[in-house]
């Protein structure tokens, strides 16, 4: 079960790094400034397919560290 924990938590950590940023530049990062930041944009291809599988080693990460934490 560890195993499949690591495995999950490196594959999590490979795929948020591979998502795009939302920022427009790097200043309205520092500045704080993005006006598009709730704006209504529709992901496609592979930008959905990371986000989907983001939030699928997200929900498996935490469901494999509960089950490990009831198994002791």
């Amino acid at each position: 079960m560890k195993i499949l924990l690591i495995i999950v938590s490196i594959l999590l950590i490979a795929i948020v790094l591979l998502q795009s940023g939302k920022a427009v530049s790097p200043s309205s990062n520092i500045l704080g400034g993005n006006d598009e930041l709730f704006a209504n944009r529709k992901e496609r291809g592979g930008e959905l397919f990371i986000t989907r599988l983001t939030a699928l080693l997200g929900v498996a990460f935490f469901v494999i560290c509960i089950v490990m934490n009831f198994v002791k």
